[in-house]
């Protein structure tokens, strides 16, 4: 090469151009329930990254199957699109949760979705207990929770959003959080919660719940309980909310549906976990006269 002169490089000829691969994962998780001899089993599965399925394990003689659904990855970035397609057939019975919390992380543009659809056949029953979301500082999050009840199915739904990572000092700094919740029963009547949320704007901002650090909804849904059993189950869940008012700001109420409907403010994790405990056991014991869970997730 000469001095002072400038080599360019030859184009290389039939070189395909690179593909730039889009932001975010998109992960599915289907799963079918089914009861078989007396005992509830998972009938079919299939799920891709990030998404990992643990066997389900029996705690009782009850046949009920007690599931976790894992993600190995720790959480959701920017541009993650996340699914879950679960359905419980006739007279199953089915408990969900998750051995750690949901962490979404901050995001420059991208928001992560997770989509949630949950079919409940006749006569069976979901509880439905996922660990709380945590948004980080800076995180943009899109979450729907969609349930469809058959005739006489149960669904018992806790879903619960922490302000952020308190032990980092941030409380209610993620940038969006939209959230979906709909029930619908076998007569075509709904439940809905739906709301937006971005704490930089008078428009989205979160209001009373800024004095706490843990938001969090329980529903429980089945149109052929009495409503003298929802009564019941509506005074017993007020008085448990009375008895941890120090530290848990909750209410309960009947929902247009046949069930109750419960929201929760809480100051810390333990005292949401508590709280959670306690409203489940009374549920528990209500409906169908069944001891709370020891259930350990590790």
């Amino acid at each position: 090469m000469i001095a002072g002169s400038v080599s360019v490089p030859r184009k290389r000829k039939n070189v395909p151009a690179v593909l730039t691969e889009p932001v975010g994962r998109v992960g599915r998780l289907q799963l079918e329930y089914a009861k078989r001899d007396g005992r509830t089993i998972i009938a079919r599965s299939h799920c891709t990254t990030p998404w990992h399925l643990l066997p389900p394990i029996y705690l009782d003689d009850t046949g009920a199957a007690y599931t976790l659904l894992v993600n190995p990855s720790g959480g959701l970035v920017g541009g993650d699109r996340l699914s879950i397609d679960m359905s419980v057939e006739e007279g199953a019975h089915v408990l969900i949760s998750a051995p750690s919390a949901n962490r979404v992380y901050r995001s420059e543009g991208e928001v992560s979705v997770q989509d949630i659809t949950l079919t409940v056949g006749p006569g069976a029953v979901l509880e439905w207990l996922p660990e709380q979301t945590i948004p980080f500082a800076g995180s943009r999050f899109k979450q729907t929770i969609h349930a469809t009840l058959a005739p006489g199915a149960t669904i018992l739904l806790w879903d619960a959003i922490a302000s952020g990572r308190m032990a980092r000092g941030e409380r209610w700094a993620f940038a969006t959080l939209e959230n979906d919740i709909r029930i619908t029963t076998a007569s075509g009547a709904a439940l809905v919660e739906r709301y937006a949320l971005d704490p930089a704007t008078n428009l989205g901002a979160v209001g009373l719940a800024a004095d706490w650090d843990y938001v969090a909804s329980l529903y429980v849904v089945n149109d052929v309980v009495t409503p003298e059993v929802w009564s019941r189950l509506e005074t017993r869940i007020g008085l448990a909310l009375d008895e941890e008012a120090e530290h848990v700001l909750g209410g309960v109420s009947q929902p247009a549906v046949p069930g109750v409907a419960v929201k929760l403010l809480a100051k810390s994790a333990p005292d949401l976990t508590r709280i959670l405990d306690v409203l489940w056991a009374v549920v528990r014991a209500e409906l169908w006269s069944l001891p709370p869970v020891a259930w350990r997730k590790y």
